[in-house]
């Protein structure tokens, strides 16, 4: 398959913001009455930019792209620790800031990759098969509906994966960060309607997966 530049463009927006949520989710911020990590800004942006692959390209392209940001994170987690263990020039005092921002321990980066995983997937399962029962129609209904069981299992997998056992960990956090997100997508709905309606238009193409392989794991085809 030859991609085109506009499959490209929201394929490197996607993994941009599944990076970005991942460096900024160390800073914990005070909305009203939440207390929300800084990424829940562009986290949930990363499942609207799954949600227009896999409606216009199909699961089986939004699988490789999945696919594509768990490899980009991990790049990223590999060498953020090697220049974390790298030693530090005399002059330079910025070590312990280093560590706090960007040195994720294991059980955090667990959960960050499991929760991802499991959400991204079912979120992209859910939207093709609900295109399919639909005949296309109500994209609405799809984006959301995979939206909430995504951002839900991605949600409660990494607060437990993480917080666990720990002071901090309450499960009102997983309903805090769920209703978040799924309220972020539900308002991002016109614009994700709009680029749907251009790419489908300009890529003259709008998948259906009546004979795809769902399994995640599947990505030879």
């Amino acid at each position: 398959m030859k991609y085109s530049q506009r499959f490209v463009i929201v394929t490197a927006l996607f993994v941009t913001c599944l990076i970005t949520a991942n460096i900024i989710a160390v800073k914990v911020i005070n909305i009203g009455p939440f207390i929300l990590p800084a990424a829940i800004i562009i986290f949930p942006l990363s499942y609207i930019f799954g949600d227009i692959l896999t409606e216009v390209y199909g699961y089986r392209i939004a699988r490789r792209v999945i696919w594509l940001g768990f490899l980009s994170n991990l790049v990223f987690v590999i060498f953020v620790r090697i220049g974390q263990s790298l030693p530090s020039a005399p002059f330079w005092t910025g070590q312990a800031a280093y560590e706090a921002i960007l040195g994720y321990t294991p059980r955090l980066l667990l959960a960050s990759f499991l929760g991802y995983l499991a959400g991204e997937f079912a979120n992209s399962f859910i939207l093709a098969k609900m295109k399919i029962l639909t005949n296309g129609r109500w994209l609405w209904s799809r984006t959301i509906s995979s939206t909430i069981v995504g951002q839900g299992l991605d949600t409660a997998i990494f607060i437990v994966v993480a917080f666990v056992g720990t002071p901090v960990f309450t499960p009102l956090m997983i309903l805090y960060h769920w209703t978040a997100k799924v309220l972020i997508e539900a308002a991002f709905t016109p614009a994700t309607y709009a680029a749907v309606h251009y790419l489908k238009k300009k890529e003259s193409v709008d998948t259906y997966d009546h004979e795809t392989n769902f399994n995640p794991f599947y990505v030879t085809e």
